[in-house]
């Protein structure tokens, strides 16, 4: 991810990180079953999803250790 993405990620409340989590997630398990399946041809695909998960859930928790 770039830079901006990740501020623009840090600017969002709570809820809209979870719901930015649950819909990576669903994209994730989505992409893999399609890469499982062989339909995918872009595998990098998986690599942002998954670095995009670890770094909202690290926005998570350094909110929650703030509060």
């Amino acid at each position: 991810m770039k830079k901006n993405d990740v501020k623009n990620l840090r600017e969002k409340n709570d809820q809209e990180l979870q719901k930015d989590l649950q819909v990576s997630k669903d994209a994730l398990w989505q992409l893999s079953t399609d890469l499982a399946a062989g339909k995918v041809k872009n595998v990098r695909e998986v690599r942002k999803l998954k670095q995009k998960v670890a770094i909202i859930n690290t926005i998570l928790q350094e909110i929650k250790v703030i509060k």
